[in-house]
């Protein structure tokens, strides 16, 4: 029986290591998955990603991961939030796709609507922020169609490929994501806030 947070394409479920930790430590050793992105540039041991797995699967309250499937159950991801400030209401968010199968074909959207109702509507929070290097124009896309706006820029701030690149800041309030919900569903009015089911 499938359980989680069920989008259009994807359902976010709890990791399990052993549906997701393999996955894990080939996609965060490959150079073309981890190009632009804020992470994979040391070594993923597995003794360092069992670790991590355990630490996520206690649930830490400051941070919460999730395995991004298909709804036919297909591990293709991760997603989740992370510096979780529950007295503030804030959390900066992240995904990454690791088949390459799946990039570029919505898969990576459906998942931040997804995780932006969950932290929204059953965590509570109410302003959910994320960054990227400059270059990651596919993610910077994808989060402005979810509905994050860019609200900064660190010239020079992150090392990467033998050179130094700029850091975007985008951000995304609730009530914000919630008049954006409300334009979509009066376009569309079956669908939900994420675009499935509600």
């Amino acid at each position: 029986m499938a359980f989680g947070w069920e989008g259009a394409l994807v359902r976010l479920v709890p990791l399990d290591k052993d549906k997701h930790l393999a996955n894990a430590m080939r996609w965060l050793n490959d150079p073309e998955v981890t190009e632009w992105t804020l992470v994979g540039d040391f070594p993923v041991t597995r003794l360092g990603e069992d670790a991590y797995f355990d630490r996520m699967m206690k649930s830490p309250e400051s941070d919460i991961a999730l395995a991004m499937e298909t709804l036919e159950g297909l591990h293709i991801g991760f997603t989740g939030a992370h510096q979780v400030d529950y007295r503030q209401g804030v959390a900066t968010t992240g995904s990454i796709i690791g088949d390459r199968e799946y990039w570029s074909r919505g898969y990576g959207t459906d998942a931040a609507r997804v995780r932006t109702r969950y932290l929204f509507d059953v965590i509570g929070l109410r302003l959910l922020l994320s960054d990227t290097l400059g270059e990651n124009e596919r993610s910077q896309r994808m989060l402005k169609r979810v509905g994050y706006r860019e609200v900064g820029r660190i010239p020079r701030r992150d090392w990467k490929h033998g050179a130094y690149h700029d850091r975007v800041l985008f951000a995304l309030h609730r009530e914000d994501w919630l008049a954006l919900h409300r334009a979509e569903a009066a376009r569309s009015p079956k669908a939900g806030p994420d675009g499935g089911k509600s």
